[in-house]
């Protein structure tokens, strides 16, 4: 059997489908063919897992070239896939997994979507990881657990050895990584200065080092942070180039990473990192990961979720008011945690 996999376009999304992924996978064996259908960052995120035997990458602005959707489309036909699985819910890849030629098209179904999907799998309100399998067991996947999965390359690791030797930092688990930013917007950023004063206490009352990650649109704020906390022992990626190999490398190589509700909060994860997440305008429910490496902080204020991008009220309250005491607590506890079970 061949099947066309459609992945998600979030980042954090397409770690939480690696479970169905890996279920897929197993369900194929070594005969089986799993062919991704993805945007190119996609593929950077998954680099060095071992389940797709082939990349079809396309970006829907592009209209000539390799990344041109009529190019992929193009592969698929010639890929001949006998099913399609879409963890997507769009009207786009719904229309390419029809042009692909597939017999059985599996998917979620709203809207005009119905026309092209063929075996639909009705949409709930289960944590997205779950709504990922649900699908992947509609392909006629066995159960897999839902534990999220990821690698690094050789590359990656060895860019991230040239940042702990560019900012000397210690080899030896004392490095606490902090995410601060996010693409989704504003509404999900904790304060630049509550950022600070945690890393200042981590590397007063605990001399660990900090790693402040930030994508190319937050350089700005991690250098803030490191400013802000007045340490050697806080630096940030602020002054290199920091594609999504790198962060994963990084964040792999963490004591602990406390971050807002984005990305890298599913790289944590995925390498089995103790994760703190900040909670404001999305909800922790809708992206239950069902980790106990994992948790999450809310202030389940009456405005909460209301899943803007900018705080709709003017306040920022739900992340504005999330104390720089209660988070350090928290990490107070999962780092005593840990360290009492790897003893």
């Amino acid at each position: 059997m061949r099947i066309a996999l459609f992945l998600p376009n979030w980042i954090g999304d397409v770690v939480m489908a690696t479970p169905a992924i890996r279920a897929l996978r197993k369900m194929l064996g070594d005969e089986g063919e799993l062919i991704g259908v993805m945007r190119p960052y996609v593929a950077e995120v998954l680099a060095g897992t071992p389940w797709l035997d082939e990349q079809i990458l396309y970006k829907p602005d592009v209209k000539q070239g390799e990344y041109a959707g009529r190019t992929a489309i193009a592969r698929l036909r010639a890929a001949r896939p006998d099913v399609a699985v879409l963890l997507t819910n769009s009207l786009r890849t719904g229309w390419m997994a029809w042009r692909s030629g597939a017999g059985t098209r599996i998917g979620t179904a709203r809207n005009l979507r119905r026309l092209l999907i063929n075996k639909r799998v009705a949409e709930d309100h289960s944590p997205t990881i779950d709504s990922y399998l649900r699908v992947a067991y509609a392909a006629g996947s066995g159960i897999e657990m839902p534990q999220l999965e990821l690698a690094t390359t050789v590359e990656d690791e060895a860019a991230a050895d040239s940042v702990w030797r560019v900012l000397d930092l210690p080899v030896n688990n004392r490095v606490v990584v902090m995410n601060s930013g996010g693409a989704y917007g504003a509404a999900k950023h904790w304060p630049a200065e509550h950022f600070a004063a945690v890393a200042q206490r981590l590397a007063h009352e605990q001399n660990l080092h900090v790693l402040v990650n930030c994508g190319p649109q937050e350089r700005d704020i991690a250098r803030t942070i490191v400013k802000l906390a007045g340490d050697r022992r806080v630096v940030s990626l602020a002054d290199f180039d920091v594609p999504l190999g790198l962060t994963k490398a990084c964040i792999r190589r963490a004591r602990l990473l406390l971050t807002t509700d984005s990305g890298p909060r599913f790289f944590g994860l995925a390498f089995g990192r103790p994760v703190i997440s900040l909670f404001g305008p999305t909800s922790p429910e809708h992206t239950e990961t069902h980790d106990p490496n994992e948790t999450a902080l809310t202030l389940n204020l009456d405005c909460q979720p209301c899943m803007a991008r900018t705080c709709p009220l003017g306040h920022h309250a739900c992340m504005r008011d999330l104390s720089v005491d209660h988070v350090y607590a928290t990490i107070d506890e999962a780092l005593r945690r840990t360290q009492t079970s790897a003893a």
